[in-house]
């Protein structure tokens, strides 16, 4: 089993959406945890709404296109998910393989760490929480996280508690 880490984001109507996605993974895959839950503001989209960004931990047997493709694609698709070139555009879930064990790759469909950990506080600070010493490429989470400024993620903490209930309640 690979411990894999799964980046959830959205924001359409996102208490819904995250909670579905994250009940979705928990009937495909062995779901080991979920980070708390923030709202961030849109990045370079101040006029859009806020997102509710978190991370999941996941234990899977399935490789890393299998996750992305076979899961996480179909779960984003079911929850209304519609791609365009705007890669900003607003969303009703965007779900992103973003750490698979220590596999370190990039074929150009997938690209793990994903790189946008070492940018984006919403990626960098829940994987901490759930992985504090976690090693990316030679770094190190708890530094990573450390390094970034926090003062853009509001924590949810009620919204997390129910999430992380019920996750509890399921494993149960």
């Amino acid at each position: 089993m690979a411990r894999a880490f799964i980046g959830i984001g959205s924001n359409i109507e996102p208490e819904s959406n995250v909670r579905a996605a994250i009940r979705n993974l928990a009937r495909q895959t062995h779901l080991v945890g979920v980070s708390t839950v923030y709202c961030t503001d849109a990045l370079d989209r101040p006029e859009q709404s806020s997102y509710f960004n978190c991370v999941a931990e996941i234990e899977t047997d399935a490789l890393p296109a299998q996750v992305k493709h076979a899961i996480l694609r179909p779960i984003e698709d079911e929850l209304g998910r519609k791609r365009t070139q705007d890669k900003y555009a607003p969303r009703t879930i965007d779900l992103d393989l973003i750490v698979y064990g220590d596999l370190v790759m990039d074929d150009g469909d997938i690209r793990l760490p994903d790189p946008d950990i070492f940018e984006r506080p919403f990626l960098a600070i829940p994987l901490f929480e759930l992985a504090p010493d976690l090693v990316l490429a030679g770094a190190r989470v708890d530094a990573i996280a450390a390094a970034m400024a926090s003062d853009g993620l509001k924590p949810l903490q009620d919204y997390s508690r129910q999430l992380n209930d019920e996750v509890s309640r399921r494993r149960g």
